[in-house]
């Protein structure tokens, strides 16, 4: 390490002097590593640098650079290691594929994106955010320089975790051990990165929006697949709640807004109605209008138990549902319950990862291990249950998963046992 910072030095790649920053502020110090492309050896060197900087239980399948000054250096890492290289255009085309990744992949592999030097960690933040919409999983980042002014923070809030060969600091103080830096000008490096440790949030990434129908060929799951492709045949997305009184109400219901929506979510334990003819008459309905089913069951119960509570009973939910839903409250084991049943039918499973009523309990490290478990079982899990997947750290990753929001009706309010309502209308 002590080496490649003195060769750096050497190329003028660190800077001394009173340097204004894209920020605006005046720094005493200036890293441009650019120059290391016309230094084969060094930007060898440098690469493999950043690769012994990561934790051997890192994983990844493909690399992709910040643009621009990481490019070179993501594609000595992807020679050198023979490990895929995709391109994140910073300047997307209108004409040609008007594609913002470059490359050769598959939605649901991992990417490891490669960077110079951090300060905010705003431009990972701006190549990360393509790569999520692509499919593509981004957990890491590494990188030369921190400059430690709170990019690690602001990449762990969203689901990135940062690592660098070496802070600006250490880099300062080997310079001055070496003679390259007088001890005057490492107090004022030093100083200057002590008054601007505050963590900086950085700007918001603008989010990369991706039709349903690039959505459905993303899809594992067959339910999954067909929910979007429905939703692009009939210009739309939605979920009709038919908590109605009785079954034959619901049915009356079903072929009356049939025509308009791409979903009918049930409560079939309700219906004092029910007899065995219910769900093959909703079927039948269903097909004729081109909507998918949702008996909104909220399984919870352990696998043994769910896999009966799916298949049999009284309302056999498996023969007529084209998705139910499920806590994680009891573990990973009920999405094997209603796996194996399910999955065999080519049904589709929400998890619910949040909740609309006052005071629930379904956020932070619930939410987090919803997230989890779905990825783990993305060719039966089809999306989520969610209020505001915005806010999950990393927001949503996986585009092929579909975000169910409950608790919308056409007024906003709450009722007397704690449900809060939005409306899909905005205040005027």
């Amino acid at each position: 390490m002590e080496s490649l910072i003195l060769q750096l030095h050497d190329i003028s790649a660190v800077k001394f002097g009173n340097f204004k920053l894209k920020s605006g502020t005046s720094s005493p110090i200036y890293i441009d590593l650019r120059l290391v492309v016309s230094y084969p050896h060094l930007l060898r060197q440098l690469s493999h640098t950043l690769i012994s900087s990561l934790p051997p239980s890192t994983s990844y399948d493909l690399v992709c650079g910040v643009p621009y000054t990481a490019l070179p250096i993501a594609t000595s890492i992807s020679t050198s290691t023979n490990v895929p290289m995709l391109l994140r255009r910073k300047e997307i085309k209108e004409y040609g594929t008007a594609k913002a990744i470059e490359g050769a992949f598959t939605p649901g592999q991992t990417c490891l994106v490669v960077e110079d030097l951090v300060t905010t960690g705003a431009s990972v933040l701006e190549t990360a955010a393509p790569l999520r919409a692509a499919g593509l999983r981004v957990s890491d980042a590494v990188a030369m320089i921190d400059r430690e002014q709170g990019g690690g923070e602001n990449l762990a809030e969203n689901g990135i975790e940062l690592h660098t060969a070496v802070t600006l600091s250490e880099m300062v103080k080997i310079l001055n051990k070496r003679g390259r830096v007088s001890e005057e000008m490492k107090g004022l490096v030093l100083k200057f990165l002590a008054e601007n440790q505050k963590v900086v949030p950085p700007k918001k990434v603008p989010r990369v929006r991706i039709g349903y129908g690039e959505r459905a060929k993303m899809a594992k799951n067959p339910t999954g697949k067909r929910l979007l492709e429905v939703m692009v045949k009939k210009k739309s997305n939605l979920c009709l709640a038919a908590d109605v009184a009785t079954a034959a109400e619901l049915l009356d219901i079903a072929d009356k807004v049939g025509p308009e929506i791409c979903l009918l979510k049930t409560h079939v334990d309700i219906l004092p109605d029910f007899g065995p003819d219910f769900g093959s008459k909703l079927r039948l309905i269903a097909d004729k209008h081109d909507f998918l089913i949702f008996e909104d069951r909220k399984f919870a119960d352990i696998g043994n138990t769910v896999t009966m509570q799916y298949g049999g009973g009284i309302f056999h939910i498996l023969d007529w549902a084209d998705i139910v839903n499920a806590h994680i409250i009891s573990g990973p084991g009920i999405v094997d319950g209603l796996k194996l049943k399910g999955l065999p039918r080519g049904r589709g499973l929400l998890l619910l990862a949040e909740m609309s009523s006052y005071g629930n309990l379904a956020k932070g490290d619930y939410t987090a291990a919803a997230m989890q478990i779905a990825e783990d079982h993305s060719d039966f899990v089809i999306g989520f249950i969610s209020v505001n997947p915005a806010s999950w750290p990393g927001g949503p990753r996986n585009p092929a998963f579909i975000h169910a929001t409950p608790g919308v009706q056409m007024v906003k309010g709450a009722d007397a046992l704690g449900q809060q309502y939005n409306t899909i209308f905005c205040n005027m």
